[in-house]
């Protein structure tokens, strides 16, 4: 097949920091290539060059066997470019069709006037060409996180995009989801569009690639195709020594109960009811996972027990104590740590260092401060300490947090809310978006919790971590709890029945 990307000797330095070392990466028409790596490897920062971005500080670019200095987005869309990024880039209270067209709207009346009927009509036309199955005039706040993705993609071709860059496109979708996606980029391949997939997902990037690009701390490791190679190998080319892809969990024995929920309501941002009549325990010395489908009651659920969304009715206590309607201050002063969904919103300020973020929540107490000032010295030593401990990659604790990749920031999170030593830490998707290093990582610091009897109540939407993390799985739907299953006895297709709302003893026949 006719390559169709070639990148040559690309080499990105940023203040004290070789992201890319003399990379070469090629597309060839009709192909889904991964571009696999660690957190921190250089992955994005790669794509965010050929999509324009950033600018190479040496290398050059080929387009269709003509080169080309890409030093804008209008450059590489004109080019045939289109990226979809891992957040997403949607206005929620515009149709879909009125987001896709954003910068690109049909006109009517000499350019006077916007054609709007065109507009879905031009929409629908591609959405039906791909399989994308997508309602032009949705409301984007009204979607799933999943058709969300298809918006974006949507997005790109409706701006004639040859090449999709896809960043971390699994990071956020359900399993159902990800099927459904692999499905739409081999409809794409098909019509002869030709993908880049960045991500960390061995699972993914086994089932739906045709070669298989690794990075490592800025340099290409291994080109590979597909068909040559296997999970464990993948693991141990991205890290650079074996990984263990299970967990080793030993048998133990659950101790006091620790939280308790007692019929809990709790209203979403709508006012809708988000959790009904939620009720379950988790107790020293066990994980307790909350699996479900994404937007089944989980958030709302999660910021009622840290005390950032009010609770309707029902009770929540804490190793005794009622804390159904504490602050988040004074919840986390009873021993409760929490890793929270958003890192970036709700885990850490972005324009904060390392050394700042580490010490939030406990940052008016000492050696931090006293008396209102800040002992920067205890605060930088301490940041400097937690680094070293839970293998944060940067420079030095003064770094921004915004300035470090997902995993990293993750870790600065763990880091921080493990130093509190809770008796019961609240872990929300702790791997979202992590690569295999990265997770192997977060799976072995929640067993240690649970070894040094420690209560973790694990939410999460990866079945393969609850059923390797967890002693207990109940099971969410529509914000009730619909069974709870010893995770010995749990199986991916019991899971899914439940999740899909089915009640246990369905799943159970």
């Amino acid at each position: 097949m006719p390559t169709v990307v070639e990148m040559k000797n690309i080499v990105k330095i940023f203040p004290g920091v070789v992201a890319n070392d003399k990379i070469d990466f090629s597309l060839e028409k009709g192909e889904i290539h991964v571009l696999l790596g660690e957190n921190g490897a250089g992955k994005t920062t790669l794509m965010n060059i050929l999509y324009g971005l950033y600018q190479p500080t040496s290398g050059e670019i080929i387009i269709n066997g003509q080169k080309h200095d890409i030093k804008s987005p209008t450059t590489a869309i004109k080019l045939g470019i289109g990226m979809v990024h891992q957040h997403f880039m949607l206005v929620q209270p515009f149709t879909i069709a009125e987001n896709i067209i954003l910068g690109k709207e049909p006109s009517k009346s000499g350019g006077l006037k916007l054609d709007m009927k065109t507009a879905v009509a031009n929409v629908q036309k591609i959405s039906d060409e791909f399989g994308l199955e997508v309602d032009p005039n949705s409301v984007v706040h009204d979607i799933s996180v999943g058709m969300q993705q298809r918006v974006e993609i949507l997005k790109a071709l409706y701006r004639g995009a040859e090449i999709l860059i896809l960043d971390e496109p699994t990071a956020v979708l359900t399993p159902q989801e990800i099927d459904e996606l692999g499905d739409i980029l081999r409809n794409l391949t098909k019509e002869g569009k030709s993908i880049i997939l960045i991500t960390h997902k061995l699972k993914e990037v086994l089932s739906m690639s045709d070669r298989i690009t690794v990075v490592r701390r800025g340099k290409v490791v291994e080109t590979l195709h597909t068909k040559d190679t296997d999970a464990d190998s993948l693991a141990e080319l991205m890290v650079g020594r074996k990984v263990k892809l299970t967990s080793d969990k030993t048998e133990k024995t659950a101790g006091e109960v620790i939280l308790a929920v007692d019929n809990l309501k709790v209203r979403d941002s709508r006012k809708l009811e988000a959790v009904k009549d939620v009720s379950f325990e988790v107790r020293a010395g066990e994980i307790l996972a909350i699996a479900g489908v994404d937007g089944n009651g989980q958030k709302e659920l999660v910021e009622a027990l840290t005390g950032l969304r009010k609770v309707e009715s029902g009770g929540i206590s804490i190793s005794g104590v009622d804390t159904t309607h504490y602050s988040t201050k004074k919840i986390n002063k009873t021993g409760v740590g929490h890793i929270p969904e958003d890192r970036q919103k709700r885990g850490l300020i972005l324009e904060y260092t390392l050394a700042e973020n580490m010490i939030l929540g406990y940052h008016t107490e000492e050696p931090f401060s006293k008396n209102g000032l800040m002992n920067y010295g205890e605060i930088h030593k301490h940041g400097q300490v937690l680094i070293k401990e839970f293998d944060v990659r940067t420079p030095n604790e003064d770094v921004k947090a915004k300035s470090l990749s997902g995993g990293n920031q993750q870790k600065v999170i763990i880091a921080r809310e493990f130093y509190k030593n809770p008796q019961l830490l609240i872990a929300a998707q702790p791997t979202r978006g992590l690569d295999v290093g990265s997770i192997e990582f977060v799976h072995k610091r929640l067993l240690e919790q649970r070894e040094h009897n420690k209560a973790v109540l694990l939410v999460s939407l990866e079945l393969d971590e609850v059923m390797g993390l967890a002693d207990r799985i109940a099971v969410i739907y529509q914000g009730k709890i619909v069974g709870t299953i010893d995770a010995r006895d749990a199986t991916e297709r019991k899971l899914g029945i439940m999740m899909a709302g089915g009640q246990l003893e369905e799943a159970r026949s």
